[in-house]
């Protein structure tokens, strides 16, 4: 973050200093454990934890500075209402002054794909100079401030990640951290139940574009209908990514590796440059156009943006994390988050995966509202088509998947398994796999699937040592 007294926060943000301190040199954070000497220490009453009762702590760790609702003695606080609000403030006015002195903002929403993207933006931008792109999704109304005070003067590009669970979120993001270039992705079934309709998700997503200025540019996704229709809702420039021959930045001549992995001709800008991913799955194409098309709108030009997009690697945890196991048994970790779209694609991922047996571990998908129980058997059926070899679907609320895959003749038992939870999914593959099996573990982020893959890779381990 840029270096700011006490004051000028209070100042930043409309709120009351209690006591004075030294310059704030170090980051923003809002926990405790992570404070290091010259920090700010945001006090949020979460709820697990209210980040007040730390503030001894944080000042014992080296922070100069709180920014609280109610003061205390341990250090000089910014007393605010709300420090969540607050810290959005503190953003807004650290991101008017960069980007007075340069600094280009970009942004990404969609229903899926945002963080595996937002990492290929990064590493291209990066590789042309100083970008601040996190690794995980620090996309709301906390993770996208952070992101923000992480710039400094030195930052010449900022990567954002913008999450939407209802009408007017990101709208309200973009007032803390305007864009110059905004990236829609897709509109698919995330949140349905908070939106009601993909036309509403449509909406709330389009926010984005709404909020870029008449000289920045909007990239939107050409191969999805609703997201091209988002280009009469901006003042900005059009630039469209996708397969089709119109679109300005395209993929040609897209294949796969053994290892799930997609290599294609960028074309953009009138140049073809070859292109290889190193993450999974063929729908990093469409990821790795968004972020070309964004890039480009930036200022790099296409040779550059196929060498960084070749070079790039996964940085956010659980998102198709391939790990092989010492016994021969590939794990696919993508539990971070699930959606019906994500779901296929990753289902996809996993067809394209060289292996002798393909095991889909699927749990449910939250927040779908009433189409739920049709998507989840839709799931199944899905699944079964895809051409695993077994799925197995996790959690009581997931039975509709196997339901779904036996209705599409998956057998029972066979082909087709339901499990009540973790414990019982762990221990039925630790009975079935043998080398050779690629085993893919997804869900939405509630129900934790994450656990599972990682214990599965420990199994590995301790079934190598005792086979040593």
């Amino acid at each position: 973050m840029i270096a700011l007294t006490p004051a000028e926060v209070a100042r930043l943000v409309g709120g009351e200093l209690t006591g004075d301190g030294a310059a704030i040199t170090g980051k923003v954070t809002l926990d405790s454990r992570a404070v290091s000497p010259g920090d700010l220490f945001v006090a949020v009453a979460g709820e697990r934890a209210d980040g007040h009762d730390y503030l001894g702590a944080a000042a014992a760790a080296g922070a100069v500075a709180a920014l609280c609702s109610r003061p205390d003695g341990a250090l000089p606080c910014v007393v605010v209402p709300d420090p969540v609000v607050a810290l959005g403030r503190l953003a807004a006015g650290v991101h008017a002054r960069l980007t007075a002195g340069g600094l280009r903002t970009l942004a990404i929403t969609g229903s899926s794909g945002k963080t595996s993207t937002k990492d290929l933006l990064g590493q291209v931008l990066g590789a042309a100079g100083p970008t601040v792109s996190p690794p995980g999704s620090y996309n709301n109304d906390i993770g996208l401030p952070l992101t923000v005070l992480d710039a400094d003067e030195s930052t010449r590009y900022l990567v954002l990640e913008m999450g939407s669970r209802g009408p007017g979120h990101i709208a309200r993001l973009c007032r803390v951290a305007r864009p110059q270039v905004g990236v829609v992705l897709n509109v698919g079934s995330a949140h349905l139940g908070e939106f009601g309709s993909p036309e509403g998700i449509a909406q709330a997503k389009g926010e984005l574009v709404e909020s870029l200025p008449e000289d920045g540019t909007a990239v939107l996704n050409a191969d999805d209908p609703r997201v091209l229709g988002m280009a009469s809702r901006t003042p900005a420039r059009v630039l469209t990514t996708g397969t089709g021959a119109d679109a300005d930045v395209r993929a040609a001549g897209v294949s796969l590796d053994g290892a799930a992995r997609a290599a294609f001709t960028l074309v953009a800008a009138g140049e073809e440059h070859p292109v290889a991913l190193q993450v999974v799955g063929r729908h990093q194409v469409a990821n790795a156009l968004s972020a070309a098309g964004a890039a480009l709108a930036a200022g790099v030009g296409p040779a550059a943006i196929a060498a960084a997009l070749s070079t790039a690697a996964p940085r956010s945890r659980w998102r198709m994390e391939v790990e092989r196991r010492a016994d021969g048994v590939t794990v696919v970790n993508d539990a971070y988050n699930a959606n019906p779209e994500s779901m296929r694609a990753a289902l996809a991922a996993l067809a394209g995966l060289a292996g002798e047996r393909r095991i889909a571990v699927l749990g449910a998908m939250a927040e779908l509202g009433p189409d739920a129980a049709a998507e989840h058997e839709r799931l199944g059926r899905d699944a079964i088509a895809s051409g695993v070899d077994l799925l197995v679907a996790v959690g009581a609320d997931a039975v509709g998947i196997a339901d779904g895959a036996s209705a599409a003749g998956g057998r029972a038992g066979e082909e087709s398994v339901h499990v009540p939870d973790r414990a019982a999914a762990r221990e039925l593959l630790s009975g079935v796999l043998r080398p050779g099996d690629v085993v893919l573990v997804k869900a939405s982020r509630s129900y934790g699937l994450e656990v599972l893959a990682a214990d599965l890779l420990t199994a590995g381990d301790r079934r190598t040592e005792g086979l040593a």
